[in-house]
């Protein structure tokens, strides 16, 4: 008697549990996005400051060859007015200007386009 109730108890629990199994999920909040964008923004800026210290610094934080300082809105107002993608492209291809001289990828070929990208980030955040 007590192993036939057992079964269809056992039957029972299962399908609950399956059924909690494939329960619809709720996309996230907009909260929940948020954070994560922040998340991965915070990120990439640490990201940049890393590659910042380790190939940019030596030009960027003297000023060699018209190079804007971190910081210095005045040195960037005109560099970052065309947009951040503008600054991005021109940091990896390089740039000859009047106010300054900026090699491909601060003449660092082994840097990624996505490396690049996160230390333009790194120090145009320090801007606002």
């Amino acid at each position: 008697m007590t192993t036939k109730l057992f079964v269809p108890a056992f039957i029972i629990v299962g399908l609950i549990s399956l059924g909690a199994c494939s329960a619809e999920k709720l996309p996230p909040t907009d909260e929940a996005l948020e954070s994560k964008a922040e998340a991965l923004a915070e990120q990439k800026i640490e990201e940049g400051k890393k590659i910042y210290e380790s190939n940019c610094a030596g030009c960027h934080d003297s000023g060699v060859s018209g190079a804007p300082k971190p910081g210095d809105k005045e040195a960037w107002r005109e560099r970052i007015a065309p947009g951040v993608a503008t600054l991005v492209k021109k940091s990896i291809e390089g740039y000859a200007g009047k106010t300054g001289l900026m090699p491909p990828k601060g003449g660092n070929d082994t840097l990624t386009d996505q490396e690049v990208a996160n230390a333009v980030d790194f120090m145009t955040v320090k801007l606002k």
